[in-house]
């Protein structure tokens, strides 16, 4: 007779969601930099690390994440690269679904062109 073996269940720990979200975001170009998660409100419910606040409910995973853009980039479009980006990671790389992925733009980075303040 066959049988039907349960294969188990996989977990996959919040610090692997954040290095996820943040290396994706990252490889986007007109990124420069995550910026710092202003406050730490709720700290008990959602999961933060420099760059990404992220919140898991029912395998939906929200994501609120704070960039420094390059100064010549169009910022719209490269904030919907960033969520299109994470959105893709998130399915693919640990099959769970995107919810909102929200993109802080904190700071414009403009290159001095190798001149330095006196």
């Amino acid at each position: 007779m066959n049988e039907q073996v349960t294969p188990g269940k996989t977990t996959i720990a919040p610090e692997v969601l954040l290095a996820i979200v943040r290396l994706e975001t990252l490889k986007v170009p007109g990124v420069h930099s995550l910026a710092p998660v202003p406050g730490a409100v709720n700290r008990f419910l959602r999961r933060s690390e420099p760059g990404v606040r992220l919140q898991v409910h029912d395998d939906v995973v929200d994501a609120d994440i704070y960039v420094v853009l390059d100064g010549h980039t169009n910022l719209r479009q490269v904030s919907r690269e960033v969520q299109k980006a994470v959105a893709q990671a998130l399915e693919h790389m640990v099959g769970m679904t995107p919810g909102r992925i929200n993109v802080h733009i904190e700071d414009l980075h403009y290159p001095n062109n190798g001149e330095d303040a006196a």
